[in-house]
């Protein structure tokens, strides 16, 4: 191959090209000479001269030309039999890399088909996982939304209880009920059933909530139970100092009359002790009072009222029982120092008898000692007649009765 001018030309085309140029190029020369002849006519010899020599050149050209078409003929075959060897080494590259992308695709096809398989399989699993994981997720979904109906259930419930309880505190009479009902209920936790009476009438024609039997003294005293709702609902409601103002003085009002109250009431002097309770259901109420109207349970106290909360009014019952253990226990002193008298004879006696025991064991261990020293001795001979040698004996005495052989 042979680029000219950015063209490329084959070298037999090329040859070909040179052959056919040569004859061109001889007339071109011829016409230039006859040219030159008509120029000059005074050089005719040295342009026959030339034209000799030029038909010289013309016949080696000739002859080169012969020459070079047997070269061309020969680079051609050359570049034939190139072409065919590179055609088939191509053709035998080709068909090995065909076989080996034929073979490569094949086995491509393979692992994609056991990756696909594979895939498959996993998905399978994963999907037989997520089915049973959906399945125990509904399970505890549903329990858990089984669970979050029975507890709205409890809630509704709750609520038309709190709901109750509003319409149970709203009143005052429902309100006092309710007060008694957790006195009673604490009272008969922390109390023997004997020890306490509940809407005893009193020598003055009042009735108190609940009359502790204790000794004297202190002597009975009584637990009354009050509740100034409404006034604390105020006091906590209150929004502006004026509200606040008025909600404070209505409280301390309603505590002081109830003081006022329980201390003329239930406090009577021979027949209860010198004091009584005023029993709080509110814990929050108690703790109210205490924290900011110091002042009205100083009162109380002046009064001769001790102002109790469930926790506190569990505290003090406790402590009634031990009052109440303890008088009983002086009460059975006598039947106590009875009954431990009795027990002392009892165990005298016991004593005795066990002194006897003692004796008759005693004289059973002798007559087991004599028991087993009379079978030692016999024990003794038994061992002295087995070890005796009957051999040894010559004349049999006519007393002994011979021994005959027993029948077959």
């Amino acid at each position: 191959m042979i680029e000219v001018g950015g063209y490329s030309i084959a070298l037999a085309n090329w040859m070909l090209i040179v052959v056919l140029m040569v004859p061109v190029l001889i007339i071109v020369l011829l016409i230039m000479a006859v040219l030159a002849a008509r120029r000059s006519a005074h050089s005719a010899a040295p342009l026959a001269h030339q034209m000799g020599v030029l038909g010289h050149h013309v016949q080696q050209l000739s002859l080169g030309q012969a020459q070079l078409q047997g070269g061309v003929q020969t680079v051609s075959d050359t570049q034939a039999n190139a072409q065919t060897q590179v055609i088939q080494t191509v053709e035998a590259r080709l068909a090995m890399v065909q076989q080996q992308m034929t073979d490569r695709l094949a086995e491509n096809a393979l692992k994609s088909a056991n990756s696909l398989a594979e895939m498959q399989e996993r998905m399978q699993q994963t999907l037989h996982g997520s089915s049973k994981q959906t399945t125990s997720s509904l399970t505890q979904l549903q329990e858990r939304l089984a669970a979050i109906d029975k507890a709205q259930d409890n809630i509704t419930k709750l609520s038309g209880d709190v709901l109750s309880l509003q319409d149970i505190l709203s009143n005052k009479q429902t309100r006092g009920a309710f007060g008694e009902i957790q006195l009673t209920d604490i009272v008969g936790k922390a109390l023997p059933t004997d020890s306490f009476t509940l809407q005893t009438t009193l020598s003055n024609g009042k009735r108190a909530d609940c009359l502790i039997k204790l000794p004297n003294p202190p002597g009975p005293i009584v637990i009354d139970s009050k509740f100034p709702l409404d006034a604390y609902e105020a006091l906590r409601n209150a929004k502006t100092d004026y509200d606040m103002k008025v909600a404070v003085a209505r409280f301390k009002t309603d505590v002081k009359k109830h003081i006022s109250d329980i201390s003329e009431k239930y406090i009577i002097e021979g027949e209860t002790a010198d004091g009584a309770l005023m029993f709080l259901p509110s814990e929050a109420v108690y703790a109210e009072l205490h924290a900011n109207f110091p002042e009205l349970v100083r009162a109380g106290f002046d009064a001769r009222v001790w102002i109790v909360s469930p926790t506190t009014c569990m505290a003090t019952l406790n402590t009634m029982r031990a009052i109440l253990k303890d008088a009983r226990m002086k009460e059975q002193a006598g039947a106590i120092r009875a009954t431990l008298k009795h027990l002392h004879r009892d165990m005298e006696l016991v004593v005795e008898r066990v002194d006897k025991l003692n004796t008759h064991f005693g004289q059973a261990r002798k007559d087991l000692e004599g028991i087993s020293t009379a079978a030692e001795r016999a024990g003794k001979r038994a061992a002295r007649l087995d070890n005796f040698d009957f051999e040894e004996l010559e004349d049999v005495p006519t007393n002994v009765v011979p021994l005959n052989q027993p029948e077959l």
